[in-house]
């Protein structure tokens, strides 16, 4: 496996000095980037004409990872080659499907193959019910997938996303990764205090919630948020929801995407009625320490020497962490070393299977990675 990294500005196009090696050999390209670059279609047209082979995935996102650097002006590539592990990508559109339930049968079952070793998800960020879209997934394959919901910024108006083509509105895009010979480690960690009483959903239907303990649940956010209840729905990154379905389930992250007429509160995964969910706050120390413990829970499968790694982190964490954004980025480089690519993206939701079950989650406020390499 071989791992490269590109960088596209306005003014200059992509810096195509660094490439190593015969350019038709890369299967996949991963672009992330802001919604304005990647609707200029020079982009896509450049690599296009240079990687006639690859497959090209794009991303809208809230900020870019190159390295250990956070980047929200450009353009990052993730060229990728594989020497013996096939790479095979598939797209649909929520737009024309009933539900993201069945949006994720139907990545699933196009990837679906006894060799089936790894699947990412890339998808829109905006329109889709995140925990719809990988229970469809669950019930289709067996294998560990990761990925995320794409980003626009701290605007919540439209995400972009694309296979060979420019990206657009409702799109999801899988990749699947075939043989014995690729390794994937993965890892996800929150590092947020929940605080204040813990309170039952009374009222939501799926991801849209309307009511804690009876009572209205904006109302509630409006009691925390105080002066920034004007601000909402960003501002509702500052205070995400610990969930648990049961009381010994693992704790989910649930954080809000919009906010309807009605007031009900849109959030990017489920919130069933009869779950226990508390308010959560930040702390600076633990949510960088949180990209650690998700960085050393990926080196139980790859070990140190894993030769790409894809971050994928909360939006949320990025508002949260302002100036010290990289600084969680650079612990995961701590723990990975410095022999990994590094690339990733700030999300609305990220995607990664449990350690403690078989099965994917849709989680929020999370740094979520995957590494990879090839025996």
């Amino acid at each position: 496996m071989v791992a490269h990294q590109l960088r596209y500005q306005d003014n200059s196009g992509w810096d195509y000095s660094m490439i190593q090696g015969d350019p038709l050999d890369y299967q996949l390209i991963i672009v992330f980037g802001s919604r304005e670059l990647l609707g200029n279609a020079g982009w896509f047209q450049s690599l296009r004409k240079k990687f006639l082979k690859s497959d090209i995935v794009s991303v809208s996102t809230s900020g870019n990872i190159i390295g250990s650097e956070v980047s929200d002006d450009s353009l990052v590539a993730s060229l990728l080659y594989f020497g013996k592990t096939k790479v095979k990508t598939t797209m649909t559109n929520i737009s024309s499907l009933e539900s993201s339930h069945e949006a994720g049968r139907i990545l699933g079952s196009i990837l679906q193959d006894s060799q089936l070793q790894h699947v990412m998800v890339f998808s829109e960020g905006i329109k889709v019910n995140g925990s719809e879209l990988v229970s469809g997934l669950n019930e289709v394959i067996q294998v560990p997938v990761t990925g995320g919901l794409a980003g626009d910024a701290a605007r919540f108006e439209t995400t972009l996303v694309g296979l060979n083509s420019l990206p657009e509105s409702g799109n999801i895009v899988g990749i699947g990764f075939y043989g014995e010979s690729l390794k994937v480690g993965y890892g996800h960690f929150g590092g947020w205090d929940p605080f204040g009483p813990e309170r039952r959903v009374t009222k939501s239907d799926h991801n849209i919630l309307h009511e804690l303990d009876n009572k209205s649940a904006l109302e509630l956010y409006k009691t925390y948020l105080g002066d920034k209840a004007k601000e909402l729905p960003g501002s509702a990154l500052l205070f995400p929801l610990g969930m648990r379905l049961k009381p010994n389930d693992p704790i989910l992250t649930r954080t809000i995407l919009t906010i309807n007429p009605d007031g009900g509160m849109v959030f990017a995964g489920d919130l069933p009625e009869g779950a226990t969910v508390q308010l959560m706050k930040a702390n600076f120390e633990k949510l960088i320490d949180a990209s650690a413990t998700a960085a050393e829970q990926t080196l139980k499968v790859v070990g140190a020497d894993s030769e790409f790694a894809l971050l994928i982190s909360c939006v949320g964490r990025k508002l949260v962490l302002g100036q010290r954004i990289e600084e969680e980025v650079e612990a995961v480089r701590d723990v990975l070393g410095e022999l990994p690519i590094m690339s990733g993206f700030y999300s609305y939701g990220e995607i990664s299977t449990l350690l403690e079950t078989p099965s994917c989650e849709l989680h929020n406020q999370t740094m979520t990675i995957t590494v990879m390499k090839e025996d």
